[in-house]
């Protein structure tokens, strides 16, 4: 990765901390544990945290685990390489014992790809549920926890009652067809949430639950089954740009920098048994999102919409409330969308 890439991101890092780093300050000299530390959240957040350690002098020893750290080292050996990032190469489900210095804990093991969902769902099943039963088995093997952050999934709301135009509330759970292969993912979500909240009852275990929406910035590759990814992807090959269903579903997009961010301070002031929307703030639909992304380009790109069996006519809105985890942990966006837009087209171009 280039340098003026690198220094970018530590820029993004430096402006989503801002009014932050007095309420991390119980982080100082930790050890923290990431599972799935080699994906979008995990670099994002050694990303934060190497802000943190260089420049604030926070100390903390930084535990990642994934399945396969070849991959990783190759990709990013400026965060492989640094001295207080160990790597830990074990598959999430067969987890037994943690170093024994691991005080808090991010939980983001299991990959959100929905084509890996529908050819494996079995082993989606087992890696949410089975692997997140795993890692809280060797939590009660710790001399202490302090805080056990687990990222659940958007899609364990189902399909809504209503439609909800202002945001998804962490208590409006809709309808889920269980009777699906298509429902692996979010059952296993939905299930590892039970489980956390039967550990956190029975064994005391600090768990809070952290439910992601959509999400946009470098470390997220274009070849992911999202919309954003495929248009931006489309825009740098000159187009078309493909909308595959209805151009006025709706999403919201958190920039990474500010994911990390919200997350640490989940970590570090989020309450036992609270649960928490992240995402974006700016709504917007499939069409206008492909304008917002093809006025980053000097050439003009068509825009084709497509309908067909494999996605939906109908159009959806999925956009959380976010106002529990503001009022309560003070964070905001402190990237906007357009030009966090901006940036995730600016580094896949370089």
């Amino acid at each position: 990765m280039k340098k003026e890439a690198i220094d970018n991101i530590k820029a993004d890092c430096r402006q989503s901390l801002a009014g932050y780093t007095a309420s991390l300050e119980c982080l100082h000299g930790q050890s923290i544990l990431v599972t799935g530390g080699t994906g979008f959240i995990g670099k994002w957040l050694t990303e934060v945290i190497s802000v943190l350690n260089d420049e604030e002098g926070f100390g903390i020893k930084l535990y990642l685990l994934a399945r396969d750290m070849e991959d990783y080292r190759a990709e990013v050996p400026h965060l492989a390489a640094l001295k207080y990032v160990t790597l830990i190469e074990q598959d999430i489900r067969n987890v037994s014992v943690l170093p024994d210095d691991i005080r808090w804990i991010i939980h983001a093991a299991g990959s959100p790809d929905n084509r890996t969902h529908v050819t494996n769902p079995l082993k989606t099943i087992e890696t949410f549920y089975k692997g997140t039963q795993a890692l809280l088995d060797a939590c009660l093997r710790l001399p202490g926890l302090n805080k056990f952050v687990h990222l659940s999934s958007n899609t364990i709301y189902g399909h809504p009652v209503k439609i909800v135009e202002t945001g998804i509330k962490e208590t409006e759970i809709g309808i889920s067809d269980s009777n699906s292969v298509t429902a692996a993912y979010s059952e296993a979500k939905r299930m590892a949430e039970t489980v956390c909240a039967v550990y956190r009852n029975q064994q005391k275990l600090p768990v809070v639950i952290a439910r992601p929406f959509s999400f946009i910035g470098p470390y997220q590759g274009l070849e992911k089954p999202w919309a954003i990814n495929n248009f931006i992807r489309d825009s740098i090959l000159n187009g078309p740009i493909r909308i595959l269903g209805n151009e006025n579903t709706v999403r919201s997009y958190l920039y990474g920098s500010d994911v990390a961010c919200w997350l640490l301070m989940a970590l570090a002031k989020g309450k036992t048994a609270a649960t928490y929307n992240i995402g974006g703030d700016e709504p917007i639909s499939l069409k206008d999102l492909t304008g917002k992304i093809t006025a980053n380009f000097h050439n003009k790109i068509d825009v084709l919409v497509k309908y067909s069996k494999a996605y939906p006519a109908q159009s959806s809105i999925s956009i959380p409330d976010t106002s529990a985890i503001k009022e309560t942990l003070g964070v905001k966006q402190q990237i906007g969308f357009e030009a966090a837009l901006k940036k995730t087209i600016e580094w896949y171009r370089s």
